[in-house]
């Protein structure tokens, strides 16, 4: 009776009072969601090595990308200056003068603020200058509600925030020593603003289009890639797949370079080819960076 009145009798130190094995024996078997962070993260690793060759130049390629809708735009001003006054002066009814005003300062701001985003100079106020342009150009042409124009540049200055995020990521390692905790705490929420900001163009595009499967399939695939990018959950992987989804995308719908020169979706076409292209580029510079403190993939880290 002593015996079985020990461990064996009340089943402790895992043993089974029928000779079989003990519970956590019998669980050893991976959950699903084990099992999808381990291909994930072999699907990383394996594109770790496929982009070292052109790890080194992608901050350089995420910042030319992110502002080159600003001096395609700057350069369409330009080209159109006549038609950009008639539309700002006869639909717009701003005064002459000021028509000139507004394009000229837009032209300026863009390409300056442009060449500083690529330089790495002052980047705080490059970034200012281009979210300012950007808001001051949906007040001039009237496009502040427009829900597709609204969207996509909710994107563009997400990619913005994450050249401001990449400009205080460089300067961490300062001659002071660490960074202190106010500059890791604003790089962790424009990371984290960025992050969430660059996937509304793809809400943009579930709403425009006309619906075929093919279409559905795209959306649910770049839907779960745009949730694990806003919660940093395998945050670099999801984000190569929507540079391929969107890089894709544009090359097929915004091909603007195949339409007659007095097509009149031709200037669309091209304005949104390169508006992809600048949300491209943001999300180049989260692959480079990471999701930042604020995501599960470094909560991860943590515990």
């Amino acid at each position: 009776m002593a015996q079985i009145r020990g461990t064996a009798g009340y089943n402790l130190g895992n043993q089974n009072p029928f000779g079989g094995p003990g519970r956590p024996e019998a669980t050893d078997d991976p959950s699903p969601l084990d099992a999808i962070r381990e291909q994930t993260s072999k699907i990383e690793d394996w594109l770790d090595t496929l982009s070292d060759p052109v790890k080194p130049y992608l901050p350089a390629i995420g910042r030319f990308l992110i502002v080159v809708t600003f001096l395609e735009d700057a350069l369409r001003i330009l080209t159109q200056w006549n038609d950009q006054l008639l539309y700002l002066h006869d639909y717009r009814h701003i005064p002459r003068g000021l028509t000139h005003l507004f394009l000229l300062a837009n032209v300026i701001a863009m390409t300056v603020c442009s060449v500083m985003v690529i330089g790495r100079k002052m980047s705080e106020y490059a970034v200012a200058g281009l979210i300012g342009v950007v808001i001051t150009q949906a007040l001039g042409y009237g496009l502040i509600f427009d829900l597709n124009f609204f969207l996509r540049n909710l994107s563009v200055m997400g990619g913005l925030l994450m050249v401001l995020s990449d400009s205080w990521v460089r300067k961490t390692f300062a001659p002071a020593g660490l960074p202190s905790i106010d500059e890791k705490d604003r790089k962790m929420y424009f990371q984290l603003a960025g992050r969430v900001l660059l996937i509304f163009l793809f809400v943009g595009f579930v709403f425009a289009g006309e619906w075929s499967f093919g279409r559905v399939l795209v959306i649910l695939i770049g839907f779960v890639a745009c949730i694990m990018v806003v919660v940093g959950f395998k945050a670099k992987w999801s984000a190569v797949m929507l540079v391929v989804i969107l890089s894709i995308f544009n090359l097929l719908v915004n091909n603007f370079w195949t339409l007659h020169p007095h097509h009149p979706h031709k200037d669309f076409a091209k304005y949104d080819f390169f508006q992809i292209l600048s949300i491209v580029g943001g999300l180049l510079l989260l692959v480079n960076m990471g999701p930042g403190q604020f995501s599960v993939d470094e909560k991860k880290k943590v515990y």
